[in-house]
Formats: C-alpha cells, structure tokens, sequence
C-alpha cells in the first residue's frame, strides 16, 4: 500500500470513527515522523498532509529545514528546559506542556523571539510512571491561574497518551478523563480556550475520537514501523 493510500484510509477510518458517534466537526491528523528521513515527510507533503509531529528538538534541528511555510511542525515529545530555545525557535506549537515551570520558560523566550506559542498541556491520565504530564488538579490549576500572565504562549487544549493495553474500556477511560477535565477547565477559566484535545494514536485512535480527541497522532500506520537507533 502506498503512502497516499495509507493516508486516505486514516482519513476514511477517521470519518468511520467519528459517524459511530454523531460527530460532525473536523478531526485533525498529526503524522508522526520521529526517526523517519526528512524524505518520508516530503512523500506525506505530496500527499496533502500538511500537519507533522516530532518528539526530540534534536531530531527537527537535524531534520528539517530552518523554514517551512507549507506544513506545521509539533512538538509532541518531552521537552528539557534547556532545548527550550531551540525549541520556540523552529516548531509552530508545543503539545507537550507539563508543568508550570516549562509553561514560564515557553513563554519568556516565545517573547524574546518575539512570537506567542500555541501550546497544549499534557495530563498523564494513564497513571504509568513511563509519562509524563500533570496528575494533579493543583499544580495544572496554578499554570491556568497564570495563564493569562504568560503572554509568550496561548493555550489551545491539552494533550494525552492512553495506557498501553489492548482493553478497550480502559484506554477509553483515560481519554474520557481528559474530555472531562477540558470541561470543567473551561467552567473555572471560560477565558482560555480548551478546543483542542489531542488524543490517539494508531491503535487508539478510533476509541479517542468516540471520546471526544479532535487531533490524532498517527506515526506507524502512515510511515511504517521504527527504526530506533
């Protein structure tokens, strides 16, 4: 199968998703690229796939060109404070904010490099200790107390990972959560906005947009299986 057709049929699959559940607005792809050539990424681009998704800033600085106007590039991964300039200075959103304190560091060097990043805040609702994201109402609640503090970022929603097992009610269980605390976000801080919720990956996918995800992140079912060094 070729990569177009690979891509067609996410697309076709997640229209399936979302018709189980009487969802008619848009869900976006994020194709994951991490460990995959700069070459796969142009395949996708031909394709029509326009948003990317990468891990490590290390990967992007050696990846990608300095410039690209024709597709968004997220940063989907962890990220160190210390790659937090380099960071805001090739990427077009952070989906992976999970704490008050890196939230601080995006936003004063996002305002050095004279720009605002949209960011997504991650909740770890797995409870794995593999992941990272906030576990606690407290701290996540201090970051939107400061939010409108920070003009360096916007937020657009959050982000998780579900737990990896094959149970469907509790992979679902995880992304529930998160639809649940966007709501009760919204109610506490109506200002913010909290339309975003990135959920999904190959294997989940479906079961995150039955829930609610409104952006997928597929890496293995459009560029294959990776190759980790």
């Amino acid at each position: 199968m070729s990569m177009a057709e690979r891509i067609e049929q996410i697309q076709n699959e997640i229209e399936q998703a979302k018709a189980a559940c009487g969802r008619t607005d848009s869900v976006s792809l994020i194709a994951v690229s991490k460990t995959h050539p700069y070459t796969a990424v142009q395949e996708a681009l031909s394709c029509g796939q326009v948003l990317f998704g990468e891990n490590r800033v290390q990967e992007i600085m050696e990846k990608f060109p300095v410039v690209h106007e024709h597709y968004r590039l997220h940063l989907i991964g962890h990220l160190q404070s210390n790659k937090v300039k380099k960071a805001v200075g090739i990427v077009d959103a952070i989906d992976s904010v999970d704490s008050v304190k890196l939230a601080r560091l995006i936003s004063k060097e996002a305002v050095a490099q004279q720009k605002v990043m949209p960011i997504l805040i991650e909740w770890n609702t797995s409870g794995e200790s593999s992941k990272s994201g906030f576990v606690s109402w407290d701290a996540y609640a201090q970051l939107l107390d400061e939010a409108q503090q920070l003009p360096g970022i916007a937020i657009k929603g959050l982000m998780t990972i579900g737990p990896l097992t094959d149970h469907e009610r509790e992979v679902r269980n995880a992304f529930a959560q998160l639809r649940e605390i966007a709501e009760k976000s919204r109610n506490v801080h109506p200002e913010l906005s909290f339309a975003e919720l990135s959920m999904g990956m190959s294997s989940d996918f479906h079961w995150a947009i039955q829930e609610g995800s409104t952006q997928v992140r597929v890496g293995t079912a459009i560029f294959g299986t990776r190759s980790y060094p």
